[in-house]
């Protein structure tokens, strides 16, 4: 129920509004005056005790209206902030599952693999540094996407904190399958952004240690959606091909033969929007490779905020308070009139 622009909790509090009357029922005691006719009117008597009837009636309003429990419900606002819509992709096949291994030299001409992260796991690493950059980008919209043989939209855009935090904690359970579909879970990103209505700057954060070679179709379906929806691309490559970002020309058949990964880097380079593609192979150059596009991602958002639901019992329960004081205080100030007027007369 509607409230002047109030919802009440309790609206059927409000049937005990007829009490405001009770102060203009109270019985004073009437004495009967011999020759009242020489008795002068007094008017401001009479606007006194009308004014402490009417505070009464108010005082008994508020607390009724209190006992309905007005507030106002929660609603989305929308304001101006800085960032972008983030949608992670985060690589489920079983490789992820391996330790996050880096190259460091011993000694002039001999290497040894070291395990980075006290043997964490190339997701669980990948999952730690996303936290991170969530929570420093409190502006944002996030989904995630995760992805093997197929590609599963985990979360939908959202800025809620606590689901997202979930939804990365909770992708780091369990094994990793064997195939990976790097395609399917960009054309479902893309289709993800199509649905919903423009705010700013978009970004696909693709989390992977391997590649795959696209079809065609793949292609041109890839290529149409992330012109079409204005789609910035960031790979975080967490494989062991050296090199990953070189700038190699399309038709060097002796750069792309060797592996997935190359080729799919060189179709991302011909894709004509924002791409940039970072190797991540150490814990070091992960850390790095987030605070650089955090520092490239903030741009003019429209940000959605969701108001919570507000109380507004309080309000009426000070003005009753207040009010009740005055009327205290005329109380007292009556019964001190009385008995001075009482001892003058004696």
């Amino acid at each position: 129920m509607t409230f002047f622009n109030y919802q009440l909790a309790q609206p059927l509090m409000l049937l005990l509004l007829p009490l405001l009357l009770l102060p203009w029922f109270t019985r004073t005691q009437v004495k009967t005056i011999a020759y009242a006719n020489f008795i002068s009117i007094d008017p401001i008597s009479k606007l006194i005790g009308i004014t402490l009837k009417s505070l009464a009636s108010i005082v008994i309003t508020c607390l009724i209206i209190s006992l309905a429990q007005p507030y106002i419900p929660e609603k989305i606002v929308e304001r101006v902030g800085s960032g972008a819509e983030v949608l992670m992709l985060v690589d489920r096949s079983r490789s992820m599952d391996d330790p996050f291994v880096s190259k460091s030299k011993k000694s002039e001409g001999a290497s040894t693999s070291r395990s980075v992260g006290k043997g964490n796991s190339k997701r669980r690493v990948a999952n730690q540094y996303l936290l991170e950059f969530v929570n420093k980008r409190p502006d944002d919209r996030f989904g995630f996407i995760l992805f093997s043989n197929k590609a599963l939209d985990i979360l939908p855009l959202s800025y809620n904190r606590e689901t997202i935090h979930a939804t990365i904690n909770a992708s780091s359970l369990g094994r990793g399958l064997s195939e990976t579909n790097i395609a399917s879970a960009l054309i479902k990103a893309a289709e993800m952004y199509s649905t919903q209505t423009y705010r700013g700057a978009r970004t696909v954060l693709l989390v992977s240690d391997g590649g795959q070679e696209f079809t065609d179709d793949e292609k041109q379906t890839i290529a149409r959606l992330y012109q079409q929806e204005n789609i910035t691309l960031y790979w975080i490559y967490m494989g062991q091909v050296k090199n990953i970002g070189s700038t190699v020309p399309v038709n060097d058949d002796g750069w792309t033969a060797s592996r997935p990964e190359k080729k799919l880097q060189v179709f991302f380079s011909s894709l004509n929007i924002p791409y940039r593609v970072f190797s991540a192979d150490s814990v070091s150059s992960f850390s790095a490779t987030m605070d650089t596009i955090d520092k490239q991602q903030h741009q003019t958002l429209m940000v959605e905020e969701l108001m919570p639901r507000q109380s507004k019992t309080v309000p009426f329960l000070w003005v009753a308070m207040l009010i009740l004081l005055l009327l205290l205080m005329a109380q007292f100030y009556t019964a001190w009139g009385v008995r001075k007027a009482h001892l003058t007369s004696h």
